[in-house]
């Protein structure tokens, strides 16, 4: 996968170590694609931050469509390879829009048709450019979803965006992808 981190060996894998990879395949997620075989060389980040990340991706508050969306915005800004081989089937069955989905994969503001998604893009887009986001952004965000799922799209927006460093700096592919969404 990566010859930036040691090569894990799950039958060599000490206690602490089987403890994650048994949380997170008995979870939602069912699997270790993603950042998951990065973070196990430190079992305590990667447990902390996959439950986390069961959190963000699970428990927002948002329909699920917002939460890829949301995603997506994070892979396309930071152009991390497997984020986005992961999340964009996803988002499409949840109901992101092909065109919006594509638009963001190649650096582009979509033509949202839906109000909140147009929203979702204005907050990450806001935060990730500005490093905040304007009274009125932030007004409308917290007047659409109240303020526990606004703070919750910020921990969603911040996870993601931790899961696209992993991924970049190690150079980790998703299980079984053999393109590359973005040019390197």
């Amino acid at each position: 996968m990566t010859d930036r981190l040691p090569h894990f060996d799950a039958a060599a894998a000490t206690p602490e170590q089987k403890a994650v990879l048994d949380e997170i395949l008995s979870g939602p997620r069912g699997n270790l694609n993603g950042p998951f075989l990065g973070w196990i060389h430190s079992p305590e980040l990667a447990q902390h931050a996959q439950r986390l990340g069961a959190f963000c991706r699970y428990q927002t508050g948002l329909p699920l469509r917002l939460s890829e969306l949301a995603i997506l915005v994070t892979a396309a800004r930071w152009q991390a390879q497997a984020e986005w081989y992961i999340h964009y089937p996803i988002a499409l069955q949840a109901g992101v829009r092909e065109e919006d989905a594509q638009a963001l994969l190649r650096g582009k503001r979509p033509a949202f048709t839906d109000a909140d998604d147009a929203l979702i893009y204005a907050f990450a887009s806001e935060l990730y450019d500005a490093k905040r986001v304007s009274d009125a952004t932030y007004a409308q965000t917290v007047e659409r979803f109240g303020h526990t799922v606004t703070i919750n799209l910020v921990a969603l927006l911040g996870y993601y965006a931790l899961v696209a460093m992993t991924l970049n700096v190690f150079d980790m592919r998703a299980q079984g992808q053999a393109t590359l969404p973005f040019a390197e």
